[in-house]
């Protein structure tokens, strides 16, 4: 039976990927962010080559990503971003050894409802200026008051999320960074401020932790660069094939809708891939494939499990070639442009009906 959509991933370029963080900041633990299935790269098998590089800690948003891990023997620390939601959920993430990221007051009364014999091991999440999840940073001495109370907990640190981190030229980075220092002043336990935005475009936020997600897939957070540009290696490669080749005469209508007008006399492909395998609909005509090493455009819409291609750049493509949609060659980045959106989106938006295949697996 032949795969329509394959999606191969590399565990040597997560593995090259994560030294480079480490080259950007040298003096930080790393804390990898492999929540949303690793970004849709599969949380098992990119924890498990994260945990045997020598990663510090993995993050995920919640206590199901992190049981999904230790039930595969993930042994590695586990920060849970989104905290916990029940006694529950916090007697679960005490039993699995999770760190449980602390967000509001109702979540630490939760906490001290527990028997004082739970094993808990927290950090304080600080909203520096975001305004999503987060206490104020005036709560601070509070929260030094929880931790006395409560010296049974393991105290993780304080950390914090950066809204504009990807924007150079917007002073709201370096507001919110010197906000949280302020608010921590002569305050013991670690920091952890830098996305992969924050460690790959401001120092200042390279602390004791550093949290990259993104980066470490090898897709660019910053806007106008690509992963290669900072020596990062694509992860993930997509590809499908050719599964037809018409050749149309001028003025000849494409796909749903006929939005794609043939110029002149050319060939059509059909590739077998669709929005039901997470190629986004709104992709614009002329956003690229590769075939065979060359670029051609989308012609026409993308429908649920096809898409059609102006094969004038690759005259020499015939039916069962190798589409390739996005990874070594052509990034994730460049192509989510053409969709309006972001690298983010396009790996984490791929269906169930990609088969997944992973190489360099040690």
């Amino acid at each position: 039976m032949s795969d329509r959509v394959i999606a191969t991933v590399d565990l040597a370029a997560i593995r090259h990927n994560l030294q480079q963080v480490r080259r950007f900041a040298p003096g930080s633990r790393v804390m990898a962010a492999v929540k949303a299935d690793a970004y849709g790269h599969g949380a098992v098998p990119v924890a498990r080559t994260l945990e045997a590089a020598g990663v510090d800690a993995l993050a995920v948003a919640c206590i199901e990503e992190a049981l999904e891990l230790r039930e595969a023997h993930v042994r590695a620390p586990i920060a849970l971003l989104e905290g916990v939601l029940s006694a529950e959920e916090a007697t679960l993430a005490a039993y699995e050894r999770l760190q449980i990221v602390l967000n509001d007051f109702w979540q630490i009364d939760l906490l001290e409802s527990m028997p004082p014999s739970a094993s808990l091991q927290i950090w304080f999440k600080l909203d520096s200026g975001m305004h999503r999840l987060g206490f104020p940073l005036s709560a601070v001495p509070r929260l030094q008051a929880v931790l006395e109370r409560n010296r049974g907990w393991r105290f993780c640190g304080w950390m914090t999320h950066l809204a504009c981190a990807d924007e150079p030229d917007s002073p709201m980075t370096l507001n919110q960074i010197g906000a949280f220092d302020a608010a921590l002043v002569d305050r013991s336990g670690a920091r952890s401020i830098g996305n992969s935005a924050g460690i790959l475009g401001w120092p200042q936020a390279r602390r004791e932790w550093v949290r990259p997600g993104l980066v470490l897939y090898g897709a660019s957070p910053l806007p106008g660069r690509v992963g290669p540009q900072l020596g990062l290696k694509p992860a993930l490669t997509l590809t499908s094939r050719l599964i037809a080749r018409r050749d149309y005469p001028e003025g000849s209508s494409i796909g749903y809708g006929g939005g794609y007008a043939c110029p002149e006399a050319m060939p059509i492909g059909v590739a077998a891939v669709g929005y039901a395998d997470g190629i986004h609909r709104s992709l614009a005509c002329g956003a690229p494939v590769l075939i065979g090493g060359r670029r051609a455009p989308l012609a026409g819409r993308v429908s649920m499990d096809m898409i059609t291609l102006d094969l004038r750049p690759a005259p020499e493509a015939r039916v069962g070639d190798e589409v390739l949609l996005w990874g070594e060659g052509l990034p994730a980045e460049e192509v989510a442009a053409h969709a309006g959106t972001l690298a983010y989106e396009l790996f984490c938006g791929l269906t169930n009906r990609v088969r997944f295949r992973y190489i360099n697996v040690t």
